[in-house]
């Protein structure tokens, strides 16, 4: 049976006769079902990835190159008159995770697999997500994000167990997604629900009744953490993740023979931030339940146990208080605090115990003492954790003390999301860089005209193609020839959105003087802000307000336009990212972790422009001073700023005009008469009396690196080279080189 055959018996009907959903559902269990043939039991120790968070993005084309059937697939469509790309529209998003650090979990686990390494991810199955944004009068508004349909990339399994809380038990049901790697094994997502769960307690917007737990306990991702409810519910979440995963990883050591005395050697678990961090008590707990001393579990326990650490900022560090897990896991209680008099008794400061005076519960000071491993995600984190943030615990424990600097699943972000350029890719150096991305330097060699010419019809290819889709979807209008100038990512302010909005403003009114620049400016900003982050939603009010002030603004609108993507997801950056010319990663030196969008805007051609933070560095050694725009003051300044409280913005303010005049635009009469003036004020009122995240320190500097790099864009050759050097550069970044060294240095598996 040839495949249009088989796609035909799968559906039940001719290829020209199904729906594009009808086709979805033929290829998602021809997938699942040749997925299967590929599970792989090889090896004796595997690695648990435990994550609240898998950002896995739409599966269908990502499986069908992994699994080497794209081509194919997408052959035997278009004879038959369909499209692959219009099949895959018909897939809904899994509501899975929310930005960098579950996007990371799902590369890892992609790598894992393409590697041939035994793994497996262990999280929870958000039937409603995080949120879906939509934009009502110019403000963010929550609504459920329901993703799973009756045919899904869920396979229920007979796994089940059941998890005790202070005031009730609940059973869970495990479901399981298959993670095929590139030509290689399939490895599993193990996605944990509760059996009586209910959708239907759901309110308006995203509210429920957030004491119900038996029944929201998988409803959403992070529960709003603005009430006590909420903050506990996070807890039982959390909890209900690592005790399914630790008792799911015990049975299975045990069926391969392990004597649970010997369990290093059958597992290894990759805490992934702090959310996973109970699994450590849990896992002793469960150690001793089966018949293990107390003193061997613990040691059984910090050699099985690895801890990645994201971030930077202290308030994302994790603690909750004693009495919130008395309440809610009153068994782990004990053991955390005979954990902690262990560490008081070795080391008795009190920076770092585990509970404190205030009676929090350090999540993190747990995963270090009790881990063997401990690692930052890009060189400059892992320097600032160990120099600063977490230097009592690296004078400690130093050799615990490792970096991993985050990659990307490339082929998800080059051969799914950009085929021109794949195409082009594989024609000027071959294929062999779709299993190697080192092989990508290969590129370097080819600067001739003609090839840097073909680089940017493609870049202008893939904005048509933004184009179209955002007047699809949004009935947005924009200029593909203009400069796409993007920043897609979480709305926070350290991200520092608010510093491109203000450049924005400046831009807008230097425009209505006359000053027009030479080529037009399209701002793409994709971003949703926690429902309970104040700032971070007048942030995006702001954005709305210009979008809409701009677009009305015939003087205006020709040269420069705002564009806020609503309901940003891992869909529409696989839209906006090939399009990009410039990508935006200006958060203040030393508060972004790594970042990945960055490699991703990099390897589809775009040029960089930010500040020495996160990965960033990297890429600046990387691509060269020359091929990057690098602005604002260095993250030892800033962490002096910090140390020495004597960051004043309203300096700043009072000292440039053109700061002065941007703020004060933002309560200015044409902003508030259109917006609303709750929100603007607050911000504004933020930004000149507070400004945490020293938006206005940079500002000058930011400013005038972007002009630089807009004025650079009109020489087309020589930004055409620049785009040339970052693709090439952008194979170290490859998730597969990531895994590699968690491997070597921490799983060490065979």
């Amino acid at each position: 049976m040839n495949l249009a055959e088989q796609i035909a018996a799968q559906c039940g009907k001719e290829i020209p006769q199904c729906t594009n959903h009808e086709l979805y559902e033929g290829l998602l269990a021809m997938v699942q079902k040749e997925a299967m043939t590929r599970e792989s039991q090889e090896g004796k120790k595997k690695v648990y990835y435990i994550s609240a968070e898998f950002l896995i993005g739409k599966l269908l084309s990502n499986n069908l190159i992994n699994l080497g059937w794209y081509d194919e697939v997408q052959a035997v469509l278009n004879a038959h008159g369909k499209d692959l790309c219009e099949v895959e529209e018909a897939e809904p998003e899994p509501s899975l995770g929310n930005g960098g650090l579950g996007r990371l979990a799902a590369c890892f686990l992609d790598s894992m697999a393409s590697l041939g390494l035994n793994g497996a991810g262990i999280g929870l199955n958000y039937h409603l997500g995080l949120f879906k944004q939509e934009f009502e009068h110019g403000l963010q508004k929550e609504t459920p994000n329901p993703w799973i349909e009756k045919k899904s990339w869920l396979i229920p399994r007979e796994t089940s167990y059941t998890v005790q809380f202070g005031r009730l038990a609940v059973r869970s049901r495990l479901y399981d997604i298959a993670v095929t790697g590139y030509r290689n094994r399939t490895d599993w997502l193990h996605l944990f629900d509760v059996e009586s769960i209910d959708e239907g307690i759901v309110e308006k917007g995203i509210s429920f009744d957030e004491e119900n737990i038996a029944k929201n306990l998988t409803l959403f991702l992070y529960p709003d953490d603005s009430t006590e409810a909420g903050r506990k519910l996070r807890i039982y979440q959390q909890y209900f993740m690592v005790s399914n995963g630790a008792q799911l990883i015990l049975d299975e050591c045990v069926k391969k023979g392990c004597n649970l005395h010997d369990l290093p050697d059958y597992a290894v678990i990759q805490i992934n931030d702090t959310h996973p961090s109970m699994v450590i008590p849990e896992l002793i707990r469960l150690l001793t339940m089966r018949g293990i001393d107390f003193d061997e579990a613990v040691e059984i326990v910090c050699k099985t146990c690895a801890y990645t650490n994201h971030t930077i900022l202290a308030e994302a560090l994790e603690k909750w208080p004693i009495a919130y897990l008395k309440e809610v896991v009153p068994q782990l209680v004990p053991i955390i605090e005979v954990l902690d008099d262990r560490i008081r008794r070795r080391f008795p400061s009190e920076d770092v115990a585990i509970i404190d005076r205030n009676d929090l519960v350090h999540m993190a000071h747990m995963d270090i003492h009790y881990g063997f491993s401990v690692n930052g995600v890009a060189y400059l984190h892992t320097e600032i954790l160990k120099n600063t943030e977490l230097k009592k615990f690296y004078e400690l424990y130093p050799e615990k003390f490792n970096n991993k600097t985050n990659g990307i699943t490339f082929r998800r972000w080059l051969l799914h999301c950009n085929h021109p350029l794949a195409d082009f890719i594989s024609e000027t150096i071959g294929s062999g860089y779709k299993k190697d991305a080192h092989e990508l330097e290969k590129l370097e060699a080819f600067q001739d005209e003609a090839t840097l010419r073909k680089l940017l019809a493609i870049k202008h290819q893939n904005k048509l193609a933004l184009k179209h889709y955002l007047m699809e979807t949004q009935g947005i209008q924009v200029d593909e020839n203009s400069i796409f100038d993007i920043q897609i990512k979480r709305l926070h302010e350290y991200k520092r959105q608010q510093m491109n909005a203000l450049y924005v403003i400046h831009k807008y009114l230097e425009i209505k003087k006359g000053h027009l620049p030479t080529t037009p400016i399209t701002v793409f900003f994709g971003a949703k802000a926690a429902p309970a982050y104040v700032i971070a939603k007048d942030i995006i009010h702001l954005i709305l307000c210009l979008e809409k002030l701009i677009s009305e603004d015939p003087q205006v609108s020709p040269y420069l336009n705002v564009v806020m993507v609503e309901n940003y997801n891992v869909t529409k950056a696989e839209k906006l990212i090939p399009a990009c010319d410039i990508s935006q990663q200006i958060s203040l030196a030393s508060k972004e972790a790594s970042g990945t969008g960055n490699m991703k805007f990099m390897l589809n051609g775009a040029v960089t422009l930010g500040t020495m933070d996160g990965a960033n560095v990297e890429i600046a050694d990387l691509v060269g001073k020359e091929n990057i725009y690098i602005f604002g003051e260095s993250s030892e300044t800033v962490i002096d700023h910090y140390a020495k409280i004597d960051y004043v913005s309203k300096t700043y303010y009072e000292s440039n005009a053109d700061i002065r005049e941007a703020v004060d635009f933002i309560t200015g009469p044409k902003l508030m008469a259109m917006g609303s003036p709750e929100h603007l004020t607050r911000l504004h009122d933020e930004l000149l009396n507070k400004d945490w995240f020293m938006t206005l320190l940079d500002y000058e500097d930011y400013a005038r690196t972007r002009e630089q790099a807009y004025k650079d864009y009109e020489d087309r050759l020589t930004w055409a080279k620049k785009m040339l050097v970052n693709i090439s550069k952008a194979g170290f970044f490859s998730s597969d080189r990531t895994i590699a060294e968690y491997n070597r240095d921490i799983w060490k598996l065979q």
